[in-house]
This record gives C-alpha cells, structure tokens and sequence, in this order.
C-alpha cells in the first residue's frame, strides 16, 4: 500500500518564528496585517506577506467585548496557537500588559513560545488598558515596565523570541517621555520599541533618530496619527509597520451589510457575486489533501492515481 502524503506542517519552520521574524525585518520593513481567523493567516501567507499579527482588538473586538484588558492569557493563547498551525508566518502576538506582574509575564512568555509565535509586544499601561489611541489610559512607572522586560527575556527558551516593549506615553505624558521610557526598556533587555501613538510623520521621524533599534510602528485606521505608507516609515528607520484592524474593519462592514441585505430581501443572492466560491474556499483550506489524505490512509488509491 502507498504511504500517504505527510499532512501539510504549516508551523514547521527551518528556523525559529523568532529567527524568521527577525530575517524578514532585517531585510527590509516588513508589513504586518492583522489576521483575526487563521484562515486569514493562510491568505495573507497566499498573498506574499512575510509575517502576521494577532491584535487584542481584533480579538477582543470578535469576541464581543471591547480592548480593555477582558480576554485572558489562555484565551490569547489559544488563538495564537490555531494560528500558528494555519501558516508557516512568523507570528507577532499583542500579550497586552503582560497579564499581570512581573512573575506574570514569565508564564505569558512561556505560554506564547510554546504555541509558536515569534514574539509578544508588552505595553506600560495600567489596568484596566485602554486602545492606544484612547483618552483615559494610565501609566505603570517605567521601573515596574523595565522589571516586566526583564522577566520577559529571562523566561525565553528560545533566544530569537522577539520582546517588544510598546510605550503609550506619548498620549499620556509627553513625547520626551516615551522616549526615556523606551531607552530604559531597550537597556532592559527589549529587542525592538513600539512607540504608540505618535501623532504626526514628524513624530515617528524624530522618535527614529533618538531611538535608533529595530522599531514598530501602527498604521490603526481612526487613531491619532497619519496613516503613512511602508516605503516612508522604512526611510524612517522603522523595520516593522502594523495593520492590525484593517482586514478586520472590512470584513466587518462586509458582514453588516450582507446581513442587513438578507434580512430586507429575505434571500442571499444579491450577494452571492461578492463571495468566495465554494472551490475558492476549499483551495484555500487545502481541502483536497485532507481528502487524499484520508483515502489514502484507508488504503483506497487516490482518484487521479
């Protein structure tokens, strides 16, 4: 009987998903869109991105509740994993405050290695957090967030797990602040900064220049600042750009709509031209090697063997 085909090993990767992570933004910025399903893993991977980002509001937000810290570590966790499994990205997971305190954000760390992501970025907000570019947040002292940073790199097992320290002190507090918050957290141990929030392409320039490290930067649509593009912010200086609601928004728009037209027509098929066919669908799920797969494994000869 012939063996059947290994099932497709989207998390096997010859390098670590933080080795892989630090290659892509090494050669060249490295655009990050935010998958909100693995499947949308699996078409941006179709689609040529070199690597993705699970949001916490994105996940928050699909889960019915708002970002303000209410989803769990192991809800996090979770998801990041079943992503992992979808694709061979590098994955770069939003782990919120860390989940916790110090001692708290050596488990977030053990827990997002061991689902496979390449990296977490931590923020210096108190709870409960608020979206970056929301009014009301509060910020921890930046020893305490330094202490979270050091905890972070002494929990990975693997070396190449990218620690970003994100600094929301820009809407806080003042923009000289963010940078001392992100140089103190850079001495802790932070492979890369996410400064949040900046509010204008003057900002993320000087921030580049007073803080030169690998840095991320988010283009969240309706936030505080300009929507810049890849080629700008790399002649900045910025290796890693987010998009972390943008599939989200639309599909969401695209739900709504779909919704409210099938409950005034009483049927779907104004919107049947807008869909992904069936056979679009199971290609992208690889639907056809799970059958031959399976056929094999029961010994019947596959149909085109």
């Amino acid at each position: 009987m012939t063996a059947p085909a290994s099932p497709p090993s989207h998390s096997a990767l010859r390098v670590s998903p933080g080795a892989a992570l630090r290659a892509a933004w090494e050669s060249g910025p490295v655009a990050l869109p935010g998958v909100f399903s693995p499947l949308v893993a699996r078409l941006a991977e179709r689609i040529g991105f070199r690597a993705v980002y699970l949001s916490g509001g994105a996940l928050s937000a699909g889960n019915g509740v708002p970002d303000i810290g209410l989803l769990t570590l192991t809800e996090f966790a979770a998801a990041a994993q079943l992503t992992t499994q979808a694709t061979s990205l590098p994955l770069l997971c939003d782990a919120d405050t860390g989940f916790g305190e110090s001692l708290n954000v050596e488990r977030t760390v053990t827990m997002f290695e061991a689902a496979g992501v390449a990296g977490i970025h931590l923020e210096d907000q108190e709870m409960p957090k608020r979206c970056g570019h929301l009014s009301g947040k509060s910020l921890v002292p930046p020893e305490e967030m330094a202490a979270k940073v050091r905890a972070a790199v002494a929990a990975r097992r693997d070396p190449n797990f990218v620690i970003v320290a994100r600094t929301d002190a820009r809407g806080v507090t003042n923009f000289d602040d963010a940078v001392a918050r992100a140089r103190l957290y850079l001495e802790a141990g932070a492979d890369a900064i996410f400064p949040e929030a900046m509010q204008s392409a003057d900002e993320f320039a000087r921030f580049a220049k007073l803080v030169p490290c690998p840095l991320l930067a988010n283009m969240t649509e309706f936030g505080k600042g300009p929507l810049l593009d890849m080629k700008t912010l790399g002649e900045m200086g910025y290796r890693m750009v987010l998009f972390p609601l943008t599939a989200f928004r639309v599909a969401m728009r695209a739900a709504e709509e779909t919704l409210a037209d099938l409950f005034r027509a009483g049927t779907q098929a104004a919107s049947v031209p807008k869909m992904m066919t069936r056979a679009e669908l199971y290609d992208a799920l690889g639907y056809t090697g799970y059958e031959q797969r399976d056929r094999a494994y029961f010994g019947v000869p596959n149909a085109n063997g």
